[in-house]
């Protein structure tokens, strides 16, 4: 049964989860009596699933191998054209919406951006249930695709470790033979790997939602939301909103960490920078980030009190804290949550807090390899780390850096193509700020949409800006540039940009 699945394309085994995943929301709907809602995605997952059995029948005697290339279009065609398919029962289920709309929002799912056209109160539960099953999909998705098949590619974070520096070849591209005849099997292979642990923590993390007061749906879709940083929510202000209140934040907390670090996830043996975790860079730069943003934004919010009311008591000053904690890391991870403490320290010292520091973050982004999206903690990480160097040999030029190959390998090579990296994202959010302010958008707007769009942080656009930016009110040709946005950010401009080398087609 595995070797017949293992020689289907990707597209078809996607198609068909896709069509078994509708059956979910399909059973909720029926729970609540809501049969309007239920029809849809019953006989939506009842039509693509017989499409998806005739597709492998169809192929099931294709013996040929999958390439690289293939792969890589696949993945194009799955963050693309699969979030039609999510979009056509969430079409008929919400009236007056339109499918291109359904589209963006399948896309913000699957891409685990987040961003949304409609308010929490204009959908029913079953579609919320429907919007964070396709974003939990999505990242466990990355997860797999980023170790099976970027992995051998030298792509996704991978080529921090083996590309050329200037004095070499730049390794984005592997050989047509490497890597390529056994995609299918590495993606069998990881999917049992990691399937357990991520359905897992998923389930635990609900489990504790529960105890700490939320109820059985809030919990479900704020633990899927998590796991895979989407930031997908069902109630009117985020996770700030939930009744499990702080020691639900608390919870959610621990469960970001998996974000930060591919090395947390099984399988990550291929993507480790130290021997031992708790050397992990990545853990680290990220804690060093989240205290300083935290102790920055303490500090200013503390000293601005004091000026204005003098001595504060004990527990607004812990609540600010905690508040910019949390946030700090939520908006690493690109998951995009609020603590529901994060108003009350803005109002206590009497400051806006800058939504700039915000949008750093989620540049920075969360571990290579995860489902966090951004620049990723291990590029900046090999650029810190190269500026640092050329600090020292400006004091001592003769002087021999120590650490170990794989800290001189990130150092020089690893920045060499980090820097190359960080360089195409600034230019992507370039270009798309110029297109979208063609289309009519303001600089401001244009900056703060196109930076959650490709660092896949919609609630960004809500908490950025001095006034909350909204998804719905752009227009037609905009919304369909943030959404190739989003899928350009989730695939990274090194996996579109191999697409376009001529050695790539050839043979």
């Amino acid at each position: 049964m595995l070797e017949r699945l293992r020689s289907l394309p990707q597209i078809v085994i996607l198609l068909g989860i896709g069509a078994l995943a509708m059956y979910l929301p399909a059973a909720h709907a029926l729970a609540l009596r809501q049969h309007d809602i239920g029809r849809p995605f019953f006989y939506s997952g009842t039509l693509f699933l017989i499409l998806a059995l005739l597709l492998a029948l169809a192929s099931a005697s294709n013996t040929r191998g999958h390439p690289a290339r293939d792969q890589l279009l696949t993945l194009v065609a799955a963050f693309t054209l699969l979030p039609l398919v999510f979009a056509i029962p969430f079409n008929e289920a919400v009236p007056d919406t339109g499918l291109f709309n359904a589209w963006w929002e399948m896309v913000s799912a699957f891409t685990t951006t987040g961003g949304t056209l409609f308010a929490p109160e204009r959908l029913a539960p079953s579609l919320h249930l429907w919007r964070a099953t396709v974003g939990w999909l999505g990242g466990f998705y990355m997860l797999v695709i980023a170790i099976a098949v970027l992995a051998p590619m030298r792509l996704g974070g991978f080529e921090v470790f083996s590309s050329g520096g200037p004095g070499g070849a730049t390794t984005i591209v592997a050989s047509r033979s490497e890597g390529s005849a056994d995609t299918m099997e590495r993606l069998g292979h990881f999917v049992v790997e990691l399937a357990p642990a991520y359905l897992g923590l998923t389930v635990l993390l609900w489990f504790c939602l529960l105890v700490a007061g939320d109820s059985a749906f809030v919990a479900l879709c704020h633990a899927m939301a998590t796991l895979s940083t989407s930031g997908i929510t069902p109630v009117a202000g985020g996770v700030a909103g939930a009744p499990s209140g702080i020691g639900g934040e608390l919870i959610l907390f621990f469960f970001l960490i998996p974000a930060l670090s591919r090395r947390l996830w099984p399988g990550g043996g291929e993507l480790r920078a130290s021997d031992k975790l708790r050397h992990d860079p990545e853990l680290w730069l990220a804690g060093a980030l989240v205290a300083l943003v935290a102790a920055f934004l303490f500090v200013r919010h503390w000293i601005a009190a004091l000026d204005v009311s003098g001595p504060a008591a004990v527990a607004p000053i812990v609540q600010s804290l905690w508040g910019s904690i949390f946030t700090a890391l939520s908006f690493l991870t690109t998951t995009g949550f609020e603590s529901s403490v994060w108003d009350e320290a803005r109002n206590w010292s009497g400051l806006g807090t800058p939504g700039l520091i915000l949008a750093g973050l989620a540049i920075v982004g969360g571990g290579v390899a995860t489902t966090a999206g951004g620049v990723r903690l291990l590029r900046v990480y090999a650029l810190l780390r190269h500026g640092e160097r050329e600090l020292d040999k400006l004091v001592h030029p003769a002087s021999v850096a120590g650490g170990g190959a794989t800290a001189r390998r990130l150092r020089r090579e690893g920045a060499y193509i980090s820097w190359i990296f960080f360089m195409l994202f600034a230019f992507a959010i370039a270009a798309v700020m110029t297109i979208v302010s063609l289309g009519g958008l303001d600089f401001e707007p244009a900056t703060v949409l196109t930076i959650a769009a490709l660092s896949n942080t919609g609630p960004l656009a809500g908490v950025a800006s001095d006034v909350p930016l909204y998804w719905a009110e752009l227009s037609v040709f905009t919304k369909f540039v943030f959404a190739m946005t989003m899928v350009l950010g989730r695939l990274e401009t090194l996996a579109i940009i191999a697409l376009f080398n001529p050695e790539f087609w050839r043979g």
